[in-house]
């Protein structure tokens, strides 16, 4: 019995501290600003699409488009189309009224993917870019200008904007938000510090049109069309690049259940690309494609809460099992402690922080029971309502 449990504490401390080990570094080189694109000597105006799916957006909808409009860019270069799905005739109407296109479609099982296509079957070929926001998603003024100085580069055809929180107005939100800055300096501020691409996040990425059309034709995907758009375009040989300077303002969660169901869906979706691309993975190693190997590795690796959650109570438990194991169960605990308050930005270090990680044991439960939830998660759209609760 005593062999058993030995073996069973080796094996999962080995598991953890695979996925420890890779924060810590990426968390470590998210210390060191990142250089950005280098300029272009010449920059000329691109054509832009922004393609914003909306699905029963009718809270958030307007605001969004109405950034979009106040850009510093010639109105000429760029359009605003709107794929309104199961939005009221009132909001349809108002976004009429507006200089930009509006789509109207009717999915019997609406997807992000069938909205933009939609979208790019309703216009010309004759856009440089393609951006993505979500119908929640603000921008500043300058940021197609921005966008463009970065896209007159030639090696650049893909591109992730710094998304951050546009609302931190209760304990959810805030941790949400924290959670996202986190993805930030891990996984796209880290990784392109260390030659790697930057992970993409839904919205705020902006691709060469043709590229970005021809690879949305080939999916089909229900939930986490991102991580499946990563595998494809990294499988390829693409790069992603991150502009760290570059904000896009999207809502955060607001409540335990929205972002129960949020995560279900990132969950799922996680575990469902990690089977679907695993068999690109000797074909990767052969040629070397490091970066889609690396993208891989995460959709295997525990989800960032759960890792705490279950190292802590491995922690806990070998110290009642046999107390000379437990101190490399603590030492793995206190390194992704570490790691993780390293890649949060200083200006989230505040009372409020320490108020809302109080709620912690409570979402790491959240989290748990979703892992029993998962089945079918990635076969349904499910929807997270913006607008609502903001103060």
């Amino acid at each position: 019995m005593y062999l058993i449990v030995h073996i069973v504490d080796w094996i999962l401390f080995m598991s953890f501290a695979a996925n420890v080990l890779y924060l810590l570094v990426y968390s470590l080189a998210s210390r060191k600003r990142y250089r950005g694109i280098p300029a272009s000597s010449e920059v000329c105006p691109l054509r832009f699409a922004i393609l914003i799916p909306a699905y029963g957006e009718d809270m958030v909808i307007e605001e969004s488009v109405r950034t979009c409009l106040n850009q510093q860019y010639p109105d000429e270069y760029y359009d605003i189309v709107v794929i309104s799905d199961h939005m009221q005739s009132d909001t349809n109407t108002r976004l009429k009224a507006l200089p930009i296109r509006l789509i109207e479609v009717h999915f019997q099982q609406s997807t992000k993917v069938k909205a933009l296509n939609a979208g790019m079957q309703s216009l010309e070929n004759d856009y440089d870019i393609a951006l993505v926001l979500d119908a929640d998603n603000l921008i500043p003024p300058t940021y197609l200008a921005e966008l463009n100085q970065a896209f007159a580069n030639p090696e650049v055809e893909v591109v992730q904007t710094h998304r951050v929180a546009k609302n931190v107005n209760n304990n959810m939100a805030l941790l949400d938000a924290v959670s996202e800055e986190i993805n930030n300096s891990i996984f796209r501020l880290g990784h392109v510090n260390l030659g790697l691409s930057s992970a993409l996040i839904g919205s705020g990425m902006a691709f060469h049109y043709s590229l970005f059309r021809s690879v949305m034709a080939e999916m089909k995907s229900v939930g986490g069309f991102d991580r499946e758009l990563e595998l494809r375009l990294l499988f390829v040989g693409k790069r992603f690049h991150y502009l760290q300077d570059i904000y896009v303002y999207d809502e955060k969660i607001q409540s335990r259940g929205d972002f129960s169901r949020q995560r279900r869906r990132w969950i799922s979706a996680q575990f469902h690309y990690a089977r679907v691309f695993s068999k690109h993975l000797p074909k990767a190693v052969l040629h070397r494609q490091w970066d889609f190997c690396d993208k891989l590795f995460q959709q295997y690796s525990c989800p960032r809460l759960l890792l705490v959650g279950f190292t802590f109570l491995c922690a806990v438990a070998f110290s009642l099992v046999y107390a000379a194991w437990d101190i490399k169960w603590w030492a793995l605990f206190i390194t992704l402690v570490v790691a993780l308050l390293l890649a949060i930005p200083a200006s989230y270090y505040n009372r409020r922080l320490f108020s809302a990680l109080l709620s912690i044991p409570h979402i790491f439960l959240v989290m748990l029971l979703n892992v029993f939830r998962l089945r079918g998660a990635n076969k349904q759209f499910i929807h997270t309502q913006h607008g609502v609760g903001q103060s």
